[in-house]
């Protein structure tokens, strides 16, 4: 159960940091593009602190196509969150129709044939 849900835990928390490392400067348009990427690679340290032990330890559990799968789920939704609260976007009736088609992806992935 823990090595099922630990990777999960952590895939969370490293696309926490990866969202705002990549997206989080939007908000800051005027700041200077070095200064921007400086803080981005400072913050995607962090999200490398999580994602390569939650591969690391969800490896064998999961395949690398199902954990990958999970990744991505777990972007989207964060990213979501994100750009509604952070970036103060619009959530699209498309938007959630595409996730519908990423979740057909996951079955599929997931699936034993």
């Amino acid at each position: 159960m823990i090595r099922a849900v630990m990777p999960i835990i952590l895939l969370i928390i490293s696309n926490v940091f990866m969202t705002f490392a990549w997206y989080g400067h939007l908000r800051f348009r005027s700041s200077a593009l070095w200064a921007v990427i400086l803080v981005s690679w400072g913050i995607a340290f962090f999200e490398y602190c999580f994602q390569v032990p939650a591969n690391r330890i969800g490896y064998g559990t999961y395949n690398a196509a199902q954990l990958k799968t999970i990744q991505e789920v777990i972007t989207l939704v964060v990213f979501s969150f994100f750009s509604v609260f952070y970036l103060k976007e619009q959530f699209k009736w498309n938007y959630l129709v595409g996730f519908v088609f990423i979740i057909l992806a996951v079955f599929f992935i997931f699936k034993k044939w």
